[in-house]
């Protein structure tokens, strides 16, 4: 069993989803957790979810450096340190190259690219100095290339060389960078892309579970339990690595 007692979280995109069960799991294991999001409404769901626990949820754009500094600094005077970090906030602005747009392309590569590096470079300087940290990036199985996302694959790809040039240069201080690559985990991001396809969520559940060997979907816990491990004080040794979560040994 992990335990994180004395430790502080700090989870982009941790209102719902995948976020929210890292948090809880995090919570669980006995780590303080800081959430940000930029959906207010979300954030009052979550504040009222973990009411009565050390959660802090913040309303801050991964996008705005200012944003997030502020609200790392929040998250480090009430809880005292910054000792994990996990990069998950991300949209998706899906289309075949020929109708993508500019904008589709920017708000993908801004939010999963420029929002986990302003994350990890303002946790960086607190992790340094405490000569700890754990920073694990959300990629996704769409970095192998999938239709219909130019954007999203690119940059899940790039966090995935994002991650591996973080553990070169952070490891002597102590802090270890992976990533977790999700496959097909039943959430409101991927309802979207049935809504994209134009077919019932329940139909799209189906034909990725026929493809998934263990033969069933993902859930966020599933996710949460590969935070987990990374952030584990006794995974030290591990690395710049990328696990693919995702039912079977092809993404």
């Amino acid at each position: 069993m992990t335990n994180f007692s004395g430790q502080t979280a700090f989870i982009t995109g941790g209102s719902r989803g995948i976020g929210r069960g890292i948090a809880e799991r995090l919570v669980h294991d006995g780590a303080k957790v800081a959430i940000i999001d930029i959906n207010e409404e979300a954030l009052a769901e979550a504040r009222e979810h973990f009411a009565g626990q050390d959660v802090l949820a913040i309303n801050a754009n991964v996008t705005n450096r200012e944003e997030v500094e502020n609200a790392m600094k929040e998250a480090y005077d009430a809880y005292g340190s910054i000792d994990i970090l996990v990069n998950n906030a991300g949209v998706i602005r899906d289309n075949m190259l020929f109708k993508m747009t500019e904008d589709d392309w920017k708000t993908v590569m801004d939010v999963h690219l420029n929002g986990s590096f302003n994350a990890a470079s303002v946790a960086q300087t607190y992790m340094v100095e405490q000569k700890y940290g754990r920073i694990i990036n959300l990629s996704s199985t769409s970095a192998l290339g999938n239709r219909g996302q130019a954007n999203y694959s690119t940059a899940k790809a790039g966090l995935q060389g994002f991650t591996k040039t973080l553990a070169i240069e952070l490891g002597k201080f102590g802090i270890t960078a992976n990533s977790i690559a999700p496959g097909f985990i039943e959430t409101d991001m991927t309802k979207a892309t049935a809504e994209r396809l134009n077919i019932p969520f329940e139909k799209l559940v189906e034909a990725s579970v026929s493809q998934i060997p263990v033969a069933r979907s993902g859930r966020p816990e599933d996710i949460a339990n590969a935070v987990a491990f990374f952030a584990d004080e006794r995974s030290s040794f591990v690395s710049g690595q990328v696990i693919y979560v995702a039912g079977g040994p092809k993404a």
